[in-house]
């Protein structure tokens, strides 16, 4: 007996273990009580049904659990409802609040991201492109650490739709959607006259970056507006870090005319660097220096200390934007040239200007 019942546990141990067969479409229709038909008009909103005959078709479907074979559904619809990301900014800097961005916008179109990361190398690459291309994504969208225009992404003849944020190509017509450097570098120097800034200073990162020339441009279109002068020797290209800012700041403040009475800079990581000599050689920040960054990178932003006003790129609107110009496109809409995007100021201490959030 004993050996019977180990028997019928074993047994049931193992109908316990027994995977379950997938649930078919002839399964809905059994548990909904009609046609293979009805199920499929129901689950693909098409064919003509009655609204209470559908909402309970879908309402059995959704009990027992079933989902349709999305790649059935794609190859009769010729989408897969998944589009690529190719980047080549490894840190996600950039590239992260473009993937949420991107992600949001496209969740309600039920379509999903394959992240990839070609780390500037250009077989990596084309691996990445060669496998997206085999899952037949309905699009890809090719963005970066940097905005300067980049060689076409090569999609071997395939006619899916190619979309550059937070990027350029240097093909043709190619579609691409980048922040207004100009605009923003205008913001800033706009938000430092209000508060009443004369002697404007910038200080910036290597002029062989097109943001760079960008917001040289736009600083001094928005200085001239004004009628203000360049402060002498008060345009500094180096490079993007912190210790170029201390550098800056030690030019800057090292004669006895009293330098400059605000910097912008073209980054978050020069303006904290900037901070911190400030600070060291006793010279007061917001009162008697403001500063102005740009990038909104907020584990710098809110570190640095005063905290730091800054220019938002509005990274997340660039993803939410690409999203939508690339469902445009995988609808066959022919899409070109560069559109670029409007920055905004996010106000905090470093200027001496009352907190008021994000402005335009």
């Amino acid at each position: 007996m004993a050996g019977g019942k180990d028997t019928d546990r074993t047994r049931g141990a193992r109908a316990l273990r027994k995977p379950r067969a997938p649930l078919t479409i002839h399964d809905v229709a059994r548990a909904a009580n009609v046609s293979i038909g009805t199920v499929s008009k129901a689950l693909n909103n098409n064919g003509t049904l009655k609204q209470t005959t559908r909402d309970r078709v879908i309402a059995v479907a959704k009990g027992l659990g079933f989902r349709p074979n999305d790649l059935a559904q794609s190859l009769h619809r010729g989408q897969t409802f998944t589009v690529g990301l190719i980047t080549s900014d490894s840190f996600g800097r950039f590239s992260i609040p473009i993937m949420e961005g991107l992600e949001e916008e496209l969740s309600d179109s039920r379509i999903s991201v394959f992240m990839c990361n070609g780390a500037d190398d250009p077989e990596r690459e084309a691996r990445h492109v060669d496998s997206l291309l085999k899952k037949r994504v309905d699009g890809i969208v090719v963005t970066g650490r940097r905005a300067d225009p980049r060689r076409r992404l090569e999609v071997h003849g395939s006619n899916v739709p190619v979309l550059y944020v937070y990027s350029q190509s240097d093909e043709p017509g190619a579609f691409g959607l980048v922040p207004d450097d100009a605009g923003g570098a205008e913001l800033a120097v706009e938000h430092l006259v209000k508060l009443g800034r004369k002697r404007i200073a910038h200080v910036t990162g290597p002029e062989r970056f097109e943001a760079v020339r960008l917001r040289r441009d736009g600083y001094r279109k928005a200085l001239a507006h004004h009628g203000l002068g360049e402060p002498r020797n008060g345009y500094l290209p180096g490079v993007w870090s912190e210790a170029w800012g201390r550098e800056a700041v030690a030019r800057l403040f090292s004669s006895a005319r009293g330098g400059p009475d605000a910097l912008f800079c073209g980054n978050d990581q020069i303006a904290r660097g900037a901070a911190d000599e400030l600070r060291e050689r006793g010279i007061a920040v917001p009162d008697r220096v403001s500063i102005v960054g740009f990038d909104n990178w907020e584990i710098v932003a809110e570190a640095t200390r005063p905290s730091l006003t800054t220019i938002d790129m509005n990274l997340k609107d660039l993803g939410r934007e690409a999203a939508r110009r690339l469902i445009d496109m995988i609808d066959g809409k022919r899409i070109r040239g560069v559109k670029r995007l409007p920055c905004s100021i996010v106000v905090r201490d470093s200027c001496g200007a009352t907190r008021s959030g994000r402005g335009s």
